[in-house]
């Protein structure tokens, strides 16, 4: 874990939509899968408007929830989105989406696990790995570490380089085989399989090598540094990875 945006960006939610969403939940709960993947485009349009966080709240068909540190998320479209890579690096870039999307792409499936005790089995990531923008940007012998920023303006997140390299890391464009929406982090976030998943940052907009880890948005408030699943935490879940 910017586009000017319409006036009602970031507003909560109604009263009457936030009983109607809570109804459509309820129903989502007994409903076929059909009807559960319109409930989901729902959810994930009303979350957009909803610094709350309660839509977060209700049945999802697609198992996931919408989660944001700040009170709204402006928005990046195709033509607009920008990740830059810099720090401890030869070759400092900015890609655009075009850029990430041209370059080689990874196909993961993988369980989701949150830290909150929620998991999601088998779900699609797909996009660029991330050592394949550490190599092309040319890591300098005292870069040790990345640290993740994100167009929220609040978010960030860190791995040690080594962590970084691994082959189940992603710079995702896909996931559960649709472009990323906004809801789920898009157009573009990071994607770290065998860790918890407050790891994987959304809205993705920097990748800056460090000297040493910096400890992240959520790392800063008592979650562990190295969020392996099922071995920090002090939980046991099963690992993803």
């Amino acid at each position: 874990m910017n586009t000017p945006q319409p006036a009602e960006e970031g507003r909560p939610i109604g009263r009457r939509v936030l009983l109607g969403t809570l109804g459509l939940g309820a129903l989502g709960v007994v409903t076929a899968p059909t009807l559960q993947r319109g409930l989901e485009a729902f959810l994930g349009s009303a979350a957009d408007k909803d610094p709350t966080g309660l839509t977060g709240l209700l049945p999802n068909g697609g198992g996931f929830r919408y989660y944001s540190v700040t009170s709204s998320v402006p928005h990046r479209t195709a033509a607009t989105y920008r990740l830059t890579v810099d720090g401890l690096v030869d070759r400092p870039r900015t890609y655009t989406l075009a850029d990430l999307r041209a370059l080689p792409q990874t196909r993961l499936v993988k369980d989701v696990q949150c830290v909150t005790g929620w998991r999601v089995p088998g779900t699609p990531f797909e996009g660029v790995r991330l050592s394949r923008l550490l190599d092309a940007a040319g890591v300098r012998a005292n870069g040790r570490a990345v640290r993740f920023t994100c167009f929220d303006g609040a978010y960030s997140e860190s791995l040690t380089l080594g962590q970084a390299r691994r082959p189940d890391v992603l710079v995702a464009l896909r996931m559960q085989d649709k472009d990323l929406g906004h809801s789920h982090g898009g157009p573009v976030r990071l994607y770290v399989a065998p860790m918890y998943f407050y790891k994987s940052a959304k809205w993705l907009s920097g990748i800056t090598v460090t000297d040493e880890v910096e400890p992240g948005y959520w790392e800063e408030r008592g979650y562990d540094v190295d969020a392996w699943v099922g071995r920090s935490n002090r939980r046991d879940d099963d690992p993803t990875s």
